[in-house]
């Protein structure tokens, strides 16, 4: 999955087969696919790679400035997009955007949330049942209900581990 997601952003741009970090050998482990179902896998880590590329630690990624970050981030994010759509799966699409703008919204209040947002998300992807809670954390930075939703799905050990590894990323 890795190798697929920096091949394809290195061929489409000389400037972010620049930013491909050199690996270590250590095993790079997904956070948020292992919620959704395996043939959605590629597009959402490729989505989460973008968001990382923003707003975190990329595990596969080093721009060089700012101008390259952002670009290279929202090349990921339509690239994650494109490929969750591949799956016929048009529901996991709209997820996934507005779990993109969510998250978003939240980086630019200054708000706490988006691990919950994305494990919510992951967790129930195309079932179409966080329009609620989602509403309620776009208006009020209110997380419990996504929080709840993604307890109730994914189970709270399960959950515990991905918001520590998104939290480890992310800081």
């Amino acid at each position: 999955m890795w190798e697929t997601i920096v091949a394809d952003a290195a061929g489409e741009s000389p400037l972010w087969a620049e930013a491909v970090l050199e690996r270590d050998g250590r095993p790079i482990e997904p956070v948020f696919s292992v919620l959704a179902p395996p043939e959605l896998a590629l597009g959402i880590e490729t989505i989460y790679e973008g968001y990382l590329v923003h707003y975190g630690s990329s595990r596969l990624f080093m721009p060089g400035d700012d101008d390259v970050a952002l670009l290279l981030g929202d090349y990921l994010y339509a690239h994650g997009l494109v490929r969750v759509a591949e799956t016929g799966n048009i529901a996991a699409v709209a997820d996934l955007a507005e779990l993109i703008a969510l998250c978003a919204q939240a980086r630019a209040d200054s708000r706490a949330g988006d691990g919950v947002a994305w494990a919510a998300t992951c967790a129930s992807i195309g079932e179409g049942v966080l329009d609620g809670a989602r509403a309620t954390m776009r208006l009020n930075g209110d997380e419990s209900h996504l929080l709840a939703s993604a307890s109730r799905i994914a189970g709270v050990e399960r959950l515990e581990r991905v918001l520590a590894a998104h939290a480890a990323l992310v800081g």
